[in-house]
């Protein structure tokens, strides 16, 4: 089975996947695969270089940062170019990496492939998982732990929650709800979602 942890800036989504893995369960984390596919991937390589320019990596094979970020800022619709080439080779190594666990998990796991990706609705990754699960929390605990995190002003972070798809539509598509509010039993939820993995989730 594939199954999803989703959620806003903030909700604790890496939290809850942390210690899903600490129950032995094998998480892909999109943000950081696709950092490591922008760099290894001949595919994405050849098309950000027709996209943006022969700079759009340094002489060492990495991305050039500022080169990538002038050319995200220069428009809206840049975005939306980077994002379609990456997306997709992202996806399509989700879905080897997750045919490989469902395979080969173990017993104690139940041949369960977690995904963590903050915008699953927005890059149409939903497709690839059988469940969702949004991990929810208010707005101003997820304001104060974004601006801990990223040493961000709140109105930096309130700019990137804007940016993201609102909290209550994320959880209606939601097949379940985790709650890592402060004053949560964080531990129950997990245990709860287990629980649900393990069961319902398979269904």
């Amino acid at each position: 089975m594939r199954i999803a942890i989703t959620g806003g800036i903030g909700s604790g989504k890496s939290y809850i996947c942390n210690k899903l893995r600490e129950h032995g369960y094998q998480v892909y984390d999109c943000d950081s695969e696709a950092k490591r596919l922008m760099t290894q991937s001949p595919e994405i390589i050849a098309s950000l270089q027709q996209l943006v320019g022969s700079d759009a990596y340094t002489p060492d094979g990495q991305l050039n940062k500022p080169v990538i970020a002038q050319f995200l800022f220069a428009s809206k619709e840049n975005g939306t170019k980077i994002n379609a080439i990456v997306h997709p080779v992202v996806k399509r190594d989700f879905m080897r990496w997750a045919a490989a666990i469902e395979q080969d998990g173990t017993p104690q796991t139940s041949h369960v492939a977690i995904m963590e990706c903050a915008i699953l609705f927005e890059s149409g990754f939903e497709d690839t998982v059988h469940k969702v699960a949004a991990v929810s929390a208010d707005v101003p605990t997820r304001t104060r732990r974004a601006m801990n995190r990223d040493h961000a002003t709140s109105q930096q972070i309130e700019a990137r929650m804007a940016a993201q798809m609102d909290s209550s539509e994320t959880e209606r598509r939601a097949d379940y709800v985790i709650d890592n509010s402060d004053g949560a039993d964080t531990e129950a939820e997990i245990k709860r979602l287990i629980h649900y993995i393990e069961n319902e989730g398979q269904r």
